[in-house]
């Protein structure tokens, strides 16, 4: 029998190989199916919408369209980029709870092929059933979407999106979706008696570091040469590339980042929330780093939006109509980009604090037993989130900076409403993890009121 059909016949089975165990059925699907469709149609949701608002400005052809191109692009990358990497953690979502049983299997003698097809088709149907879904999300918003008015219009019809151009965004995703398992199941396939017993270590590299460094410097250096390209697609495209490999800098960085300061921490630990907040981030400072990135996405496109506001606002005395229009869509484009950007931050951080207590839960039952307080627990757990807020935005919000201040120059980057924004977007971005934190740590309650849901999870 080949891998594929073999994959085919044990699939039924695997996904429903714990809950048939356990009393919890109910929590059991919501963790392993629920939290990673709801992410995946968030993520095509906003996909389409980011897509059909932008094809509006490449409709036209005057003299100023060049202006709202290079702004359209702009946003793209600021939304994109970000909503594929929550794609991607949806993706290793789907697939976490799985490893234990996928690495039995690998030991029972299930090929590796085997093992990699039946993980590639759940997450890809999981994909496929939240991308349908935002795409029906995204039909009942396009009308709204088409009363947003640029240029003194509204751009109607416009946002709506060509019905192939809708499947191939649900194929893209379906396509990440089972790239993504397919990759995050190396562990499984290379180790499965160390993901078994849990002796695998989920470590971040220096070199992360250096090549996020890297990345960010030559974006520097590029964004300074635009000047002297000359042709206006070669600008847009420079542009947009820096953007995007700085943003995904930060995302290969930030594991690492995070691993610095949970070391630093755990050395300097007095208190044993302290501690167990240092080791429940050096035990998988990849998943820590899902739980606060979008954070740093948001803080990152916060710069970009305070110095979108700083133009408009000095060109706000211009007495012309079309400038005045301009710096209207400026800041309309500005708040739609913010706007997006807390979306993303509010799916990210409710789908990965939720399936984090999931996801601890029989260690949580197991801590409980040996008469750890409850409210240890959830101080441990705010201290694990909320202590890397403020690095990992800070890092971004100057990783923006420096890209932007070649284009913008000092005087405009320091301007009071840039930092006003910046502000205003940390504020927002730690109020969101905040809440998303405590409905997360809410669950520890329901989980110790039955821990015989839990106990044998692993088992």
């Amino acid at each position: 029998m080949s891998s594929l059909a073999l994959a085919l016949r044990l699939a039924p089975y695997l996904s429903r190989g714990s809950s048939l165990r356990q009393t919890g059925l109910h929590q059991t699907k919501l963790r392993d199916a629920g939290l990673p469709v709801l992410a995946f149609g968030t993520v095509t949701a906003l996909l389409l919408t980011v897509a059909g608002g932008s094809q509006v400005f490449w409709s036209w052809s005057d003299d100023i369209a060049g202006t709202y191109q290079a702004l359209a692009v702009v946003a793209m990358v600021l939304l994109v980029i970000p909503l594929l990497t929550l794609g991607a953690s949806a993706a290793r979502l789907a697939a976490r709870r799985r490893d234990d049983r996928l690495a039995s299997l690998r030991l029972l003698g299930a090929s590796s092929a085997t093992v990699m097809w039946m993980t590639i088709m759940e997450s890809t149907i999981l994909a496929a059933i939240g991308a349908v879904a935002g795409a029906g999300l995204y039909a009942c918003a396009a009308p709204f979407l088409g009363l947003i008015q640029f240029r003194g219009q509204a751009i109607g019809s416009h946002a709506w999106l060509s019905v192939p151009s809708i499947l191939a965004c649900i194929l893209a995703v379906c396509l990440l979706a089972g790239a993504s398992a397919a990759l995050g199941l190396r562990k499984v396939v290379l180790t499965p008696l160390g993901v078994r017993t849990r002796q695998t270590a989920d470590g971040a590299h220096w070199v992360r570091g250096v090549i996020a460094a890297v990345v960010v410097v030559f974006g520097v250096v590029a964004m300074g040469m635009l000047s002297s390209l000359g042709a206006f697609l070669v600008i847009i495209a420079v542009m947009g590339s820096c953007f995007g490999l700085a943003l995904l800098a930060l995302n290969l960085m930030g594991p690492w980042v995070l691993r610095l300061q949970a070391s630093s921490q755990l050395k300097r630990a007095r208190r044993p929330e302290q501690l167990l907040a240092a080791r429940t981030v050096l035990e998988s400072p990849k998943e820590s780093w899902r739980q606060v990135g979008g954070v740093a996405m948001t803080s990152f496109v916060g710069v970009f939006v305070g110095v979108g506001m700083a133009v408009a606002d000095t060109m706000g005395g211009s007495t012309s109509d079309e400038t005045t229009l301009l710096v209207r869509d400026i800041n309309t484009g500005v708040m739609i980009t913010l706007l997006g950007s807390f979306l993303m931050v509010a799916c990210s951080s409710g789908v990965n604090q939720a399936a984090a207590v999931l996801d601890r839960a029989s260690t949580l039952v197991a801590l409980d037993r040996v008469g750890m307080p409850q409210k240890l627990m959830v101080a441990a757990r705010v201290r694990a989130v909320m202590s890397p807020l403020l690095l990992v935005a800070g890092i971004s919000a100057a990783a923006a900076a420096a890209l932007v201040l070649p284009l913008a120059g000092p005087a405009l980057l320091t301007r009071p409403v840039v930092f006003l924004t910046v502000g205003a977007v940390f504020a927002a971005g730690f109020l969101l993890v905040r809440l998303a934190l405590a409905a997360g740590t809410a669950q520890i309650s329901q989980v110790l009121a039955r821990p015989e849901r839990y106990a044998n999870m692993d088992s």
